[in-house]
């Protein structure tokens, strides 16, 4: 049974101003989730599950087409702000959905097989997706064993502004201990800082950093519903709460009801959080094509 791919692509990209998940990168034209399938397809996943908003529809379904539709099954899931357990009243002035946790919940009626998670805006290269790959096709027995793919955060940040990023750690045998979710990193003269509260606290820029490339079981929508319920419950008035995949893991992890392993990668990651960062991955994807790890069209 190959595994499915779940791309999230319903965020709304407030920093980079605009639809970024849209925006063309590639040589011939292609978005970074072009590379992410084509890669995928690559690596052995079967089927492609896009969480995307109601209102980007069209453009989506418009940007992407058939391009890959013979080459791999593609479903399409919405992820919407009114998506909540029942008996849930949502404030009037709530403007976006409850974050990548909320995402995931959103495919799981569309994913039976085990499956990775990957952001839309994202470039995490061939090799990871292989590796990925390659242990979930052994979990079809092992439902409560799950994994990640680790980047060196020092390799994952924005020249341009602020990152959010789930800084890992891992026992001697590469499992997950936990995930913290550490806000407003950012890099300045190579010195690299988080924001807690008002204070700016010192990172190595060498510690394992979740870029929500996750590798799971359909077992995990059991754990999330609930976990989703208690959560919306005790945050329903916070207006800029989320609920993430990494605060699911933990839990699950804490209360030694699954593992997780992390996966090294040999593979350089890049994104576009910021406007300014897509000239960089302009390049950075010029530089593979050139070398001959993509082709001058994925399609």
């Amino acid at each position: 049974m190959k595994p499915t791919l779940l791309v999230l692509a319903a965020g709304i990209g407030s920093r980079y101003g605009g639809l970024k998940q849209l925006d063309k990168v590639g040589p011939s034209g292609e978005t970074i989730i072009d590379y992410s399938i084509f890669d995928a397809i690559r690596a052995g996943f079967s089927k492609v599950v896009f969480v995307i908003r109601k209102n980007i529809e069209n453009e989506f379904k418009n940007t992407f087409g058939n391009k890959f539709s013979d080459k791999i099954d593609v479903e399409y899931v919405f992820q919407e702000i009114n998506n909540v357990p029942e008996g849930i009243v949502i404030p009037e002035e709530r403007v976006k959905p409850w974050g990548t946790g909320h995402a995931l919940l959103a495919a799981q009626n569309n994913i039976d097989t085990p499956f990775a998670v990957i952001n839309a805006d994202d470039f995490y290269g061939y090799q990871s997706f292989k590796i990925i790959s390659e242990y979930l096709n052994k979990r079809a027995n092992n439902e409560n064993n799950y994994c990640m793919v680790g980047f060196m955060l020092k390799n994952t940040l924005s020249e341009f502004g602020y990152v959010s990023r789930g800084i890992c750690k891992k026992d001697n045998k590469d499992l997950l201990l936990s995930v913290t979710e550490r806000t407003h990193i950012t890099i300045n003269n190579a010195r690299i800082t988080y924001k807690d509260n008002d204070n700016y606290i010192d990172l190595s820029g060498n510690e394992i950093a979740s870029m929500n490339l996750f590798g799971f079981t359909p077992s995990i929508f059991n754990y999330s519903n609930k976990m989703f319920e208690d959560f919306i419950k005790k945050n329903i008035n916070n207006l800029k709460s989320e609920f993430y995949i990494p605060l699911i893991v933990n839990n699950l992890i804490k209360s030694d009801i699954a593992k997780t392993k992390v996966l090294n990668t040999p593979e350089q990651w890049f994104g576009v959080t910021y406007k300014e960062d897509k000239q960089l991955t302009v390049s950075k994807l010029k530089e593979l094509t050139d070398s001959g790890v993509y082709p001058q069209s994925l399609w």
